[in-house]
């Protein structure tokens, strides 16, 4: 994509050069012509940037939905959890608090810190687990364990395209002659997804 908008640009110089170079010598057929190209140059452009932001818009809501879905099967984990380990209140409350904060997480920063804290809780009640032999046998936990493996595994597959499609985006709008139409519509930088490992081991 930006290869042809660099191309349609580079056209574009020279299409204003012959313009020039005609108009001193009396002829201004160019002019229209360049007028033309620079109309269709913004247009390509400002599409180009809308589909790119849209992508990142979409790859974002794929993450969303592996989120949610963690999210839902939590509750499952700890009642299971519960029924072995009473006594493991502090992790319990750290998962559903935890658990509380990724959910109302609003920016991306929060969303880091958050997902990285819940991560480490689960993590936290797994290793529990490791201490009942009855638990580890269990069905349901089994079962849960295996969900959010896979659900994590998604999450993390959600996330490299999302990141992806951000530093495709980001290239773009802060290469020459790019930014130039960024500015004007006020595309702007998008943030990465980039999980706090620090508030993991916390």
């Amino acid at each position: 994509m930006s290869n042809l908008g660099n191309f349609v640009f580079v056209v574009l110089v020279i299409a204003v050069l012959v313009g020039g170079f005609s108009g001193k010598l009396g002829w201004n057929m160019a002019t229209p012509i360049s007028l033309v190209l620079v109309v269709v140059w913004l247009v390509y452009m400002y599409n180009s940037f809308v589909l790119m932001i849209n992508r990142v818009k979409e790859a974002w809501s794929d993450i969303e939905v592996q989120l949610k879905r963690r999210y839902d099967l939590i509750p499952n984990l700890v009642s299971t959890v519960k029924g072995y380990a009473t006594h493991e209140s502090t992790a319990f409350e750290k998962v559903t608090q935890a658990r509380a904060a990724a959910m109302g997480a609003k920016t991306m920063g929060e969303h880091a810190k958050s997902e990285a804290m819940l991560g480490g809780a689960i993590t936290g009640l797994f290793g529990i687990a490791e201490a009942y032999p009855d638990l580890k046998a269990n069905q349901n936990f089994l079962g849960l364990q295996s969900e959010l493996s896979d659900t994590e595994n998604k999450i993390q597959a959600a996330r490299r395209f999302y990141n992806g499609n951000v530093r495709d985006f980001n290239i773009v709008i802060e290469s020459f002659p790019q930014n130039l139409i960024a500015k004007i519509f006020t595309f702007t930088k998008q943030e990465f997804f980039e999980l706090d490992e620090s508030q993991s081991a916390a």
